[in-house]
């Protein structure tokens, strides 16, 4: 199991970043949250398995590629988390 945390920055807010992502994990078996950040990045929290995580940011690199112009990944510790959220 990981956990990880990604910034995505570009056009991001305000394009449905947010709930295709969390339509994108219903897909995979994913837990977390996304929300918009002030300075105008999108935060991700995702935690699985390590595979699964994989597969769930390359989907949605793929669906939104257009709006992202860049992203950090940086892994975290494992959190209670459940479910898959827009905050």
């Amino acid at each position: 199991m990981v956990c990880k945390r990604v910034f995505y920055w570009g056009r991001v807010q305000g394009v449905g970043f947010r709930a295709t992502t969390r339509h994108i994990a219903r897909a995979f078996d994913v837990r977390g949250y996304v929300r918009n950040l002030p300075d105008g990045q999108v935060e991700l929290l995702a935690a699985g398995e390590a595979g699964e995580i994989g597969r769930f940011l390359d989907a949605i690199a793929a669906q939104m590629a257009r709006f992202i112009d860049g992203h950090r990944i940086d892994d975290e510790p494992m959190q209670e988390l459940t479910g898959f959220e827009i905050r």
